[in-house]
């Protein structure tokens, strides 16, 4: 099995295909490299693809701390530097989308484009920071694996076999863990990351409205670009493969994503 070791921190990955531009998956909170699995298999036919487990998740490595997203973002570019990966796209998923503005932000040559698949909130209300907060202290309560779940259902596909499989991947991560990732959410300053993020930027919802940032996004970067999937929820690059894998080769044939 291929981990890469960062200084004592073994991270899980898988890697296929070959040409350019590399694709890097990036799973979100309390999720594992399958919830990319139709895209890994999709673009390995014409791209070399990597995905892999952020600490604390799936099957890599699981340290009580580092679970900030400036820390996961500072994972993820040594990962891209043990391993090999020269300026790949970032494609990732809720919170992972979160640490790929970050990385954008920290690391500014390290990728040449970024993909955010319905991320974790960027420029959240005071009401999302209220409701993550309020979260955090169930999880951390006498019934937090109760509010674990409960809140993953709210986010689970229609296809029950899909939803029970996404659970049964995110309950295994140990609940103090769930809790730092959490709090590293609530802790995140995603405007100021978004407002260093030069690479070109597409962001895929499942819905638009007011309450969600993407709304609210193109003032802080007025080059990203959105693209809204139909008949899907958060995860549906998994309920609807065909059309966020549609829109993100739209998006690698029409950005410029060449090397800088």
């Amino acid at each position: 099995m291929p981990y890469a070791e960062l200084d004592g921190l073994r991270l899980y990955y898988e890697r296929a295909g070959s040409g350019e531009p590399e694709l890097l998956f990036v799973p979100g909170w309390c999720c594992d490299r399958t919830m990319f699995r139709p895209q890994f298999e999709h673009f390995a036919r014409t791209h070399a693809v990597t995905a892999l487990d952020l600490r604390g998740w799936g099957r890599s490595d699981r340290p009580e701390d580092g679970y900030e997203i400036p820390d996961l973002a500072d994972d993820l570019a040594r990962f891209c530097s043990e391993v090999g990966i020269d300026q790949p796209v970032i494609v990732g998923h809720s919170m992972g989308g979160m640490v790929g503005v970050e990385l954008a932000a920290r690391y500014p040559t390290a990728l040449r484009a970024l993909v955010l698949v319905d991320p974790g909130p960027i420029d959240p209300l005071p009401e999302t920071i209220d409701e993550f907060e309020a979260f955090a202290e169930q999880l951390a309560g006498p019934n937090g694996e109760e509010a674990r779940r409960s809140y993953i259902q709210d986010m689970s596909p229609r296809d029950e076999e899909l939803a029970r499989s996404i659970a049964d991947v995110m309950c295994a991560v140990p609940l103090p863990i769930a809790i730092a990732g959490i709090r590293g959410v609530i802790d995140w300053n995603g405007v100021g990351a978004l407002a260093l993020c030069a690479v070109p930027t597409l962001l895929l919802r499942p819905q638009l409205d007011a309450d969600r940032d993407g709304v609210r996004l193109p003032a802080i970067k007025p080059d990203l670009e959105l693209g809204v999937t139909v008949g899907a929820g958060h995860f549906h690059q998994l309920e609807v493969p065909e059309q966020v894998n549609a829109m993100i080769e739209r998006f690698l044939a029409t950005a410029p994503t060449s090397r800088g």
